[in-house]
C-alpha cells in the first residue's frame, strides 16, 4: 500500500473512532435530517475506496495553473503533479522532484516501510503548491465533525461530468467547501489551508493511467539518497 492510501486509511478511522465517542448531530438542508458522523463517514470511505483504484484525475487551480493525481495498482504507485514540482511514491522509493527551473531536478528518498504510518507532512509541498490532497480533506473534515459550533451544510453537484456530494463547513478555524464524486475522487475543494486560501476542481477523470507517469520528468537530474543495496 502507498504512502497515500495508509496515511488516508488511518485519518478515515480517526474520524470513525472520534464521531463513535461524541456522538451524533443533526442539521438540515433541504428538509433532510443526515447525523454529522453519517456524512463525514461516508465521505471518507468514499475518498479511501478511491485509493484502491487505477486512476489519472486532472485538476484545474487559479491562474490558469493545472495539477493532477495518478495512481494504480499491483504494484502500488501515487504521483502527484503541481506547479513547480512533483511527488511520487513507489515501492522503490519517494521521489521529489522540483520543475520551476530550466532543468526538472529530483532526489530518491527511501520508500515507506510497508505497514508503516506515514503523515500528512509527505504532501505538505504538493498542499503549499496549490494541490490539495485527499488526506488534508480528511483532516478538515475531522475537524469540522468534532466542532460542536460548525455548521454543515450537505449539497450535490456534478463535476467534470461526475455526480458528487458536496459539505459546506462554516467553523472559527475556517470555512470550507468540498466535493468527493461517486468514484470517491476530490472533485473541488475551496477554503484555507494552514491559511493560505486554496481552490481547485476536477477537471478530467480516467480510469487508465500513462505508465510514465510515474517516471521523472524528461531530462531530470536525478540524485539518488537511498542508501546503497536499497
Amino acid at each position: 500500500m502507498p504512502a497515500a492510501s495508509t496515511t488516508l486509511r488511518m485519518l478515515a478511522v480517526s474520524v470513525i473512532a472520534s464521531l463513535t465517542v461524541t456522538g451524533c448531530q443533526t442539521f438540515e438542508d433541504a428538509g433532510v435530517a443526515m447525523g454529522r458522523s453519517e456524512l463525514v463517514n461516508d465521505l471518507a470511505a468514499r475518498l479511501d475506496r478511491a485509493l484502491e483504484l487505477t486512476y489519472s484525475a486532472e485538476y484545474q487551480l487559479p491562474g490558469g495553473q493545472r495539477a493532477a493525481i495518478v495512481q494504480a495498482q499491483d504494484p502500488t504507485r501515487s504521483t502527484y503533479t503541481y506547479p513547480g514540482g512533483q511527488l511520487t511514491v513507489t515501492p522503490e522509493a519517494i521521489t521529489r522532484c522540483t520543475t520551476a527551473g530550466a532543468r526538472p531536478e529530483c532526489t530518491l528518498n527511501v520508500p515507506p516501510t510497508p505497514g508503516s504510518k506515514p503523515t500528512v507532512t509527505l504532501f505538505s509541498e504538493a498542499n503549499r503548491q496549490g494541490l490539495v490532497t485527499p488526506p488534508v480533506v480528511v483532516g478538515l473534515l475531522t475537524s469540522a465533525a468534532l466542532d460542536p459550533q460548525a455548521v454543515i451544510k450537505q449539497s450535490d453537484t456534478t463535476v467534470a461530468g461526475h455526480h458528487a456530494a458536496c459539505v459546506a463547513v462554516e467553523s472559527s478555524s475556517g470555512d470550507f467547501t468540498a466535493c468527493v464524486t461517486t468514484e470517491g475522487v476530490l472533485g473541488s475543494f475551496t477554503g484555507p489551508v494552514d491559511g493560505k486560501p486554496m481552490e481547485l476542481a476536477l477537471s478530467g477523470y480516467s480510469a487508465t493511467v500513462d505508465e510514465g507517469a510515474f517516471d521523472p520528468p524528461a531530462g531530470a537530474g536525478v540524485v539518488d539518497r537511498r542508501p546503497s543495496g536499497s
